[in-house]
Formats: structure tokens, sequence, C-alpha cells
């Protein structure tokens, strides 16, 4: 659960390749790509480029590189040749990368071309609900901290969260302890300690926060389908607060 220094260096690595993932996929065009275009381009990208390996390739029995969730689907969503982006969708990417056996996690909602006022306030919300919890983060902090700051501003702001889902330890493992819930009451929950890294990941829902699994057994959508946002960020906890070790370029002046 905690990394020792020279994890933490590591995972470093991990989490600086994989922001420049996320800095190669906002030059490009989506509209009229395939879902499956994108996983190729990614997985060409973080293999050729980097000399990094793509994470999620290969776990759960999972084919692909990365999750592609268009408008009302939540997360999880498959690439496929036939599922086209358009004009005015919003497409959450995540993507895990692996350098040096340390794994970094990060996702982000693309909004493709004329989206509606509606939609991009919902994806704007989602990226401040995680930067809200982000911003809880600090040693002696607790994990109900995190998501008390997450919901409230979701709620603030007429959103649900969804709670089936949530952040997650991460290091030389995919999925490790602890779970960081998107609800919760400040002060409960799992104390934070200097060198804990964890995955922060909200997700809101412009209606009902009840999910659904499609018949592939992997995507989540929502019931009333209704629009879905989700950001995703690698955290570390440092002795005065908190490290975002995917932080993209574009971010910095938020950070």
């Amino acid at each position: 659960m905690v990394k020792t220094p020279d994890e933490l260096g590591l995972m470093r690595v991990s989490g600086r390749l994989l922001a420049s993932v996320f800095e190669m996929l906002d030059e490009q065009n989506l509209i009229g790509m395939s879902t499956l275009a994108v996983n190729d381009l990614v997985e060409r990208y973080i293999c050729v480029d980097l000399g990094a390996r793509p994470a999620s390739k290969g776990q759960y029995g999972f084919k692909y590189v990365l999750n592609c969730s268009i408008n009302h689907v939540v997360c999880h969503g498959v690439p496929d040749p036939d599922v086209i982006i358009c004009d005015g969708d919003i497409i959450n990417l995540d993507i895990m990368l692996e350098k040096n056996g340390l794994l970094a996690d990060s996702s982000k909602t693309y909004v493709v071309g004329n989206v509606s006022p509606a939609a991009k306030r919902l994806v704007r919300t989602a990226q401040e609900a995680m930067w809200k919890g982000i911003s809880q983060v600090r040693p002696g902090a607790h994990v109900g901290d995190i998501g008390h700051a997450i919901e409230r501003h979701a709620k603030r702001n007429g959103y649900s969260v969804v709670r089936e889902y949530c952040g997650h330890g991460i290091g030389r493992d995919m999925h490790e302890e602890p779970q960081i819930l998107n609800f919760g009451r400040p002060g409960t929950g799992l104390c934070l300690r200097e060198g804990m890294v964890f995955t922060v990941e909200p997700m809101l829902n412009q209606g009902t926060r009840r999910v659904a699994t499609a018949d592939d057994g992997w995507t989540i959508v929502t019931t009333d389908g209704k629009l879905s946002a989700q950001f995703e960020h690698t955290i570390a906890v440092t002795s005065i607060g908190f490290d975002v070790l995917t932080l993209r370029n574009d971010e910095r002046r938020i950070a």
C-alpha cells in the first residue's frame, strides 16, 4: 500500500509517460475515427514511441489497451471498428501504462466538435469534482474526505455520482488497496499516509446514478440513457499534501 521512494520514482516516470499519451490524443481530430482506431493509435504510441507497455491489455481477459466510453457509457467501453466518434459526442478515454514494473492510470473525457452546452457543463463539473477530491489528499486525511468533496460538488451542480465504481490503490498491480469511493463522510474511512498511491476517478451522470452492464459483459451504461463523464488521475500522498503523477501540461495551472 505504501510505496518506497524508489517505487515512487518509477511511478513518476510511468505517470509522465501516460500524461504524454493524452497530450498526443489532444492533437488528434477524433471525428470520424472508430474507437478501435483510437485504441490502435494509443497502442502504437505506448509501445513504439514510449517503449512502455499498455497495462490494460490482457488484464481480466480484456483484449484492448484502453476503455472508450461514449455519451451514455459510464465506463469500460470496448473498442469497436463499427463505433465511430461523431461531432457532438463526449468520450472518456481510460488508459493504463506500465514502465519498469510500475503502473499509472488516468482518464479524460473529450468534448468532440460541436458539443451541447449541457454536455460541456457535465464534463467541466466532472473534472472539477475530481480536483475537489484530490485537494483533500494529505497525510492524516481520510478517504471519506475525498468522497465527500466529490459528491458534494456533483450534487451542488445537479448531478449524481456513480457508486458502483471507484478509485483504487495502484503500483505493481492494477487494483490495490485502498478503495477510494466517490462518496463518503468527512473524517471516516482509512487514514492516509505518506507514500500511498491511488487513483481518484469520479463518474458523474446527468440523470440517475443507476447503471447497468451491457450484453458484452464489459460496458457500463446509464439506465436512463443520459450522459456520463469521468476524469481520473494517479495520486501520491506526500509529506505535505499530494503529487499528481499523471498531470498533463495543460493542467499545471489547475494543480
